[in-house]
C-alpha cells in the first residue's frame, strides 16, 4: 500500500488526490488530503464570490473525491514548525504532494499603501466569505464599508469584478447566499454609491472574463460608466480584429457601454483604464480618502508609460487586486523571485536534485496562473512524476495509519465526520436566521461544531 499525503485540500489538491486514487495499482494507494483549516475545498469555499452559486457547485465534484473509499480528509493539520514540519511528515508517508496555493497578496509599492481603509481584496473576500482567520485579524470589527462612499478597487481581472459587484450589489440579493450574517448586514448599511475599477493598462490588456464583466451591466440600480476617451487610447480598442475572440468580446461589451451610457442610477461602477495608481492620501481622520493616479499610455511594446498628468480619485475604501505571491513553508526550499517551489515535473529540487518524496502541484508548483481548471493536468502532471517513482517509495517503512502517529503528537485532526457535523451546524444556523446555509466565520464555532461529531 502506498500511503501519500496531499498538503491542501482546494481543487489541485483533490485531482491530485482523484488521480491517485483513480489508477490500477499495484501498488494500491490511500491518500489523506491534509489542511490547515476544519473545512475542505479550499478557494472553491473561501475566494468564489457567494452569489456565483454555479461555480460554488462544483464543491459536489471535489466532495465525491473526498469521499472515496481511500481518500481521507484530515483537517486541522498544520504544516510548519512548531506544529508538523515537513521532515516529520515524510516520515509518516511514503509521499507528499504540495498544494498549499499562493497565499500573499502582491503589493502596489506606493506611498500610503498602509492607511486605514487600504486592504487588498483578498482580505475584503475573506471577510465576506467568512475565513476564520478574518476574524482573528480583526477586520470583522473593521467592517470595512462603514463610512464609505466611494471605493477604488485597483485592478481588472476576475477578482476585482468580483469585489466590485459584492460593493454594489444590494442585501436582498445576498441574503440567499451562504455569506455570514454579520458581514451581510454591513453590506446592508452600506453608503457605498461609487466603485472605481482602476487599470493602469488598456481594455485589450484586462484579465476578466466576459462573463464575468457582463454580469456587472446586470446589476440592479447600478449604472456601468466607461470613458470613450479612456477606451479610445487602446490601438487594438479601435480596431479589435487582431485580438483573441475572447479579449474582442470584451472589447465589443465595453463599446456597447460606451455607447449607450445608462441614466443615472443609485450606484455607479467606474471602469478606468490607463491609470496607475502612484499614491495613496489620507484625510483628517488619518484613513485613506484618495487615490492619485497618473495617466498612462501604450509604449508599443505590451506595456505602459507615465504621462507626468495625474488625478485624484475620491476614496475612503482601496481594495488592490494585482495578483498573488507564493510564501515559503519553512522546511522546503523556495524560490523568492518566482514565489514557488523549485521543482522539476513536480518533483520537489533540493539544491537541484529531486527529493525523494516530496512534490508540488497548483500555484506553489506553477505560480498563480490559470482557472480552477487549469489544476487538473497539472495536478495530473504531478501525479504521474510520483507513480513512476512508486516502486522505490513504497520500499520505506512508515506507520500502518498515519493519523494515529498524528494523534500520537498531540494533534486533533477533524477528519469527515467533523466537516459534516459543521455543515449541519451551518445549516442550523441559517435556519434559525430566516436563511439558507449560513457559514460560521470563526475558528472557535468551526472547532465546536466540529466536536460534536466525537460526542
Amino acid at each position: 500500500m502506498l500511503q501519500v499525503a496531499v498538503v491542501g485540500s482546494g481543487p489541485s489538491g483533490v485531482y491530485a488526490a482523484q488521480t491517485l486514487v483513480q489508477r490500477d495499482g499495484p501498488p494500491e494507494v490511500r491518500v489523506d488530503v491534509l489542511d490547515r483549516l476544519p473545512c475542505p475545498y479550499g478557494l472553491v469555499r473561501y475566494g468564489v464570490a457567494p452569489d456565483h452559486e454555479k461555480i460554488k457547485s462544483l464543491q459536489n465534484n471535489l466532495r465525491t473525491v473526498l469521499e472515496h473509499e481511500r481518500v481521507r480528509f484530515v483537517g486541522g493539520v498544520e504544516i510548519g514548525p512548531g506544529t508538523l514540519p515537513p521532515d516529520r511528515l515524510l516520515d509518516l508517508y511514503h509521499a507528499v504532494v504540495y498544494c498549499v496555493g499562493a497565499a500573499a497578496d502582491r503589493r502596489l509599492g506606493v506611498p500610503g499603501e498602509d492607511l486605514p481603509g487600504s486592504h487588498s481584496a483578498t482580505e475584503f473576500v475573506s471577510w465576506y466569505s467568512a475565513h476564520p482567520d478574518v476574524l482573528t485579524d480583526g477586520f470583522q470589527q473593521d467592517g470595512f464599508v462603514r463610512g464609505v462612499e466611494s471605493a477604488v478597487v485597483i485592478g481588472v481581472g476576475n477578482v476585482a469584478v468580483d469585489v466590485a459587484r459584492i460593493l454594489a450589489r444590494g442585501a436582498a440579493e445576498l441574503r440567499p447566499t451562504d455569506m455570514p450574517d454579520a458581514a451581510l448586514g454591513v453590506l446592508a448599511d452600506s453608503r457605498v454609491r461609487e466603485v472605481h475599477m482602476v487599470g493602469r493598462r488598456g481594455p485589450s490588456q484586462a484579465r476578466f472574463t466576459t462573463k464575468e464583466l457582463r454580469e456587472l451591466g446586470s446589476l440592479p440600480d447600478t449604472d456601468i460608466v466607461v470613458d470613450p476617451a479612456e477606451l479610445a487610447l487602446d490601438p487594438a480598442y479601435t480596431d479589435p480584429s487582431g485580438l483573441p475572440a475572447a479579449t474582442r468580446r470584451n472589447v465589443e461589451v465595453l463599446r456597447g457601454w460606451a455607447r449607450n451610457p445608462a441614466p443615472e442610477r443609485a450606484r455607479r461602477i467606474r471602469l478606468r483604464f490607463f491609470l496607475r495608481p502612484v499614491a495613496l492620501h489620507a484625510g483628517a481622520d488619518g484613513r485613506v480618502a484618495s487615490v492619485r493616479c497618473e495617466r498612462t499610455l501604450p509604449d508599443g511594446r505590451g506595456g505602459v508609460t507615465g504621462t507626468g498628468r495625474f488625478e485624484d480619485v475620491d476614496a475612503q475604501l482601496v481594495l488592490r487586486s494585482v495578483g498573488y505571491r507564493g510564501v515559503p513553508l519553512d522546511g522546503l526550499p523556495f524560490d523568492p523571485a518566482l514565489g514557488t517551489v523549485p521543482h522539476a515535473a513536480g518533483r520537489v529540487l533540493r539544491d537541484g536534485v529531486p527529493s525523494p518524496g516530496e512534490y508540488v502541484a497548483g500555484w506553489i508548483k506553477r505560480g498563480p496562473t490559470g482557472v480552477i481548471g487549469t489544476n487538473r493536468p497539472c495536478a495530473k502532471e504531478t501525479v504521474l512524476s510520483l507513480l513512476a517513482d512508486a516502486p522505490d517509495l513504497v520500499r520505506k517503512a512508515v506507520p500502518d495509519d498515519p493519523l494515529a502517529a498524528l494523534r500520537a503528537a498531540g494533534l486533533r485532526p477533524v477528519e469527515w465526520a467533523g466537516w459534516q457535523a459543521i455543515e449541519r451546524a451551518e445549516a442550523e444556523l441559517g435556519r434559525s436566521l430566516g436563511r439558507g446555509v449560513v457559514k460560521i466565520p470563526d475558528w472557535a464555532g468551526l472547532r465546536a461544531a466540529a466536536r460534536e461529531a466525537s460526542g
